[in-house]
């Protein structure tokens, strides 16, 4: 294998800062041989990972493989916001399902916040946690909608922590002119992503569940009440199994490829702003209005801005390119600033932006789909998940039970439509 500082993962394009801060990433054993288990996990990011641990704690037998090394995939090359509730803000969601399960939804993701927190504390996995978020908008004419929102979530769902913030505030934190108004929310964060995938690796493993790097999954299959999983080099065999490669399903099983849809999403990395001062002075991690959303924090004294203006499969010649136009719009000042480091990754969605968790065939779940709002909430999904195999807790139910149809065009057709409407969204996102 290559050194650490040269490790290019064969899935998600460019060299992340988080893989240049880490060190040496541990490595994991490829499976080798055929092998027999309670419960066989395909994909080692933060759901297939939690979900080996909180099993093999409980004495059940787990098998986990993963296509590449752990942390190549979106776990462990994200933007690190927690964020709050889930993908839709409460009264969205509160419209189309109703207040009960909108707000039973809300309060499994302040669990997830929670279980995130906690989980990293008490396996003393340093994560380099950042308090506050600004959600911000980039038309005036939303600002009666953030002021409802921060109004709504302290008195229907419990959650006093977010607090509105004028032009001139919003202004002020985000050191730019470029939004009108948005929500700041001291209830949440943002993280070193992959920090928290290498901890919770070394967690799992410890707890008896057997890991497995550089093992792709080529079949899976049910049959006599067994679930087989084919490898290249060997066979899985088991009484239950969990499909958790969100953005990386490919064509390995096709209703999830059929309700998941990978995007690519890119990040960059500046030079320290120690010149820049105004530049988020507080700290907090920021995500604006647009559908295709820009996301971005200061993080040990880098600007790290995710975005593109329109979502493909595809990866851009120049990551670095289209990153720094973004930055040049918000903060004309860092128009022509250095990025250090530049790299992307599949990002998994589903239609209405909402979890996908079904049982694909027997005795086979998949979860995935979380459409960038995955930090906290995959990590909490892999946990429901064991829960339910060790009949503790029916919460993943909540997710199940939402309705997310399949992409429409069937698997030539789904591609180029979404590209179409994507661009259509960005578009709409200028005007």
């Amino acid at each position: 294998m290559a050194p650490q500082e040269m490790w290019q993962s064969p899935i998600s394009p460019g060299l992340s800062w988080y893989q240049a801060t880490v060190g040496e990433r541990p490595t994991y054993a490829a499976l080798d041989g055929s092998r027999t288990c309670d419960v066989a996990i395909i994909g080692g990011g933060y759901t297939g990972l939690q979900a080996a641990y909180h099993l093999a704690k409980s004495g059940v037998s787990v098998v986990l493989i993963e296509a590449c090394r752990f942390g190549d995939g979106a776990s462990g090359r994200n933007g690190g916001q927690l964020g709050t509730g889930q993908r839709w803000w409460p009264e969205e969601l509160e419209e189309k399902i109703g207040y009960q399960r909108s707000k039973a939804l809300f309060e499994v993701a302040e669990a997830a916040k929670r279980h995130l927190l906690d989980f990293a504390s008490e396996h003393e996995i340093e994560i380099d946690f950042v308090p506050g978020q600004l959600n911000v908008a980039h038309k005036a004419s939303y600002e009666r909608d953030y002021r409802e929102n921060a109004e709504i979530a302290a008195q229907r769902y419990d959650y006093p922590h977010i607090r509105f913030m004028d032009k001139r505030e919003t202004q002020e934190r985000l050191g730019s002119k470029r939004f009108h108004c948005g929500v700041r929310d001291l209830g949440t964060g943002h993280i070193h992503p992959l920090k928290l995938l290498i901890g919770l690796a070394r967690v799992a493993a410890n707890a008896g569940a057997d890991i497995f790097e550089m093992t792709k999954a080529t079949a899976i299959r049910q049959s006599g009440g067994k679930v087989t999983i084919e490898t290249e080099k060997g066979t899985i065999t088991a009484d239950r199994a969990l499909i958790a490669c969100n953005g990386h399903i490919g064509n390995l099983e096709p209703v999830t490829a059929s309700h998941v849809m990978p995007i690519r999403s890119f990040i960059g990395a500046t030079v320290p702003l120690d010149g820049y001062p105004d530049v988020l002075p507080g700290g907090e991690a920021v995500a604006d209005s647009r559908f295709v959303v820009r996301y971005f924090r200061k993080f040990e004294g880098r600007l790290l801005f995710g975005g593109r203006e329109a979502y493909t499969a595809d990866n851009p010649r120049d990551i670095s390119q289209h990153i720094r136009r973004q930055i040049g719009e918000i903060y004309p000042d860092l128009k022509d600033i250095e990025i250090t480091h530049a790299w992307g990754g599949s990002v998994g969605i589903t239609l209405p932006r909402q979890l996908f968790v079904r049982e694909v065939m027997p005795g086979v779940t998949s979860i995935g789909g979380y459409s960038g709002h995955g930090v906290m909430l995959s990590n909490y999904c892999g946990k429901l998940y064991a829960e339910t195999v060790l009949g503790k807790s029916g919460d993943l139910d909540l997710f199940r039970s939402l309705d997310i149809p399949a992409f429409p065009g069937g698997a030539r057709m789904r591609a180029p439509l979404l590209f179409l409407a994507l661009s259509w969204f960005a578009l709409r996102d200028k005007f």
